[in-house]
């Protein structure tokens, strides 16, 4: 199967951007990068889970995971007894870490096995993660995460208390080594092969939402929130 870092790409209009390190700019399909930060902010913006790669033990562990992202920086919680949560506090200067968010767009079928492959947009961020302490970022990081899966929801529903809170962890990572990559268009097909008689485009993807289902026991008169209805 075709590589999917191979194949049409869209080069995104720049505006501010990061800068690239030896890290971020990739060894194949280079042209693929992009570093403007607002395309970032987007594709981090529009995602759910994150998957957050560190080192333990000696070798590579890698978690799925809940983020959110404010400003130039990305949260991310978890249970105090978590091990990558507990090292980031207890490391000096902190955890070294690489978190990575995809989206696939499309299904790319192509005449030949070899040149299949996927539209995708994607972000890469290296640096160190650090535990937050201060009690107020605490809480606004926490709101961010659930404002990040259904935004307004944090102003509706009770905030944490005392207990949960000692319960939660929460780590900071920097967008400042960072890099976006991104495939669109059509199977890239060796010109012998036009002629073949196999089908060859893009099957798009696309995220859905189905109607909201209200848990059995809610209190008397809790009528659907205006954000959910309009998801």
């Amino acid at each position: 199967m075709e590589s999917a870092m191979q194949g049409p790409t869209q080069t995104p209009t720049r505006s501010a951007a990061y800068t690239p390190t030896d890290r971020t700019v990739p060894t194949r399909s280079a042209d693929r990068a992009a570093y403007d930060k607002d395309l970032v902010h987007a594709i981090l913006d529009e995602a759910y889970v994150c998957h957050l790669g560190f080192v333990r033990d000696g070798a590579p562990v890698v978690l799925p995971t809940l983020y959110a992202r404010v400003g130039e920086r990305l949260y991310v919680h978890g249970s105090t007894g978590s091990r990558p949560l507990r090292e980031a506090g207890q490391a000096d200067p902190g955890l070294p870490v690489c978190l990575t968010v995809t989206h696939v767009d499309g299904l790319v079928l192509a005449r030949s096995a070899f040149h299949h492959s996927i539209n995708y947009r994607s972000v890469v961020v290296h640096g160190v993660a650090h535990d937050v302490t201060d009690p107020e970022e605490k809480r606004q990081a926490l709101d961010a995460l659930v404002d990040h899966v259904v935004p307004g929801r944090s102003a509706d529903s009770r905030p944490a208390n005392k207990k949960e809170l000692a319960a939660t962890a929460v780590i900071r990572l920097d967008l400042d080594e960072v890099s976006a990559k991104l495939r669109t268009g059509g199977a890239n097909d060796e010109p012998e092969d036009l002629a073949l008689p196999h089908w060859a485009g893009v099957v798009p993807l696309r995220k859905g939402y189905d109607a909201p289902v209200a848990n059995p026991d809610l209190a008397p008169g809790t009528e659907l929130p205006d954000y959910l209805r309009a998801r």
